[in-house]
């Protein structure tokens, strides 16, 4: 079975975190194969199931983070989950943190660098959803 693997690479983005402070949306096919409890990943955050693609749904370069919080949230039309990979190789999940079964992750101190992000399904269904960065 296929893990999700952060060598490959989602959609490609960069941007400032100046340039997040205003939120920005993606849209996003939320849902996949891959099953997370089977995958043996170390979260830092919440940790549960769902199921997300191999390949990141999206890869971005932020840089100039300096000051500033990193929020990750989606909003979706299912019980959507999501998975982060840092550039320091940190793995983090979230399932329903911004309420109507939704997630989100807020990094307090992020480091600038590669973010590789999946959106997947608590169920393994799929479902449209829209990805939002923003700084704070």
């Amino acid at each position: 079975m296929a893990c999700p693997d952060y060598r490959l690479y989602g959609t490609e983005y960069s941007f400032s975190g100046q340039q997040a402070y205003q939120a920005i949306g993606f849209p996003v096919a939320a849902g996949g194969s891959s099953r997370l409890s089977s995958c043996g990943i170390r979260f830092l955050s919440d940790t549960g199931d769902g199921y997300v693609t191999q390949a990141p749904d999206f890869t971005f370069t932020i840089n100039k983070l300096s000051g500033y919080q990193l929020e990750f949230r989606v909003e979706s039309e299912c019980d959507a989950v999501l998975v982060i990979n840092t550039g320091d190789a940190n793995w983090y999940y979230d399932d329903d943190d911004a309420g109507n079964i939704d997630p989100q992750i807020r990094l307090t101190r992020p480091s600038e660098g590669i973010y590789d992000v999946w959106i997947g399904t608590y169920d393994g269904k799929t479902c449209s959803a829209r990805l939002i960065v923003e700084t704070f």
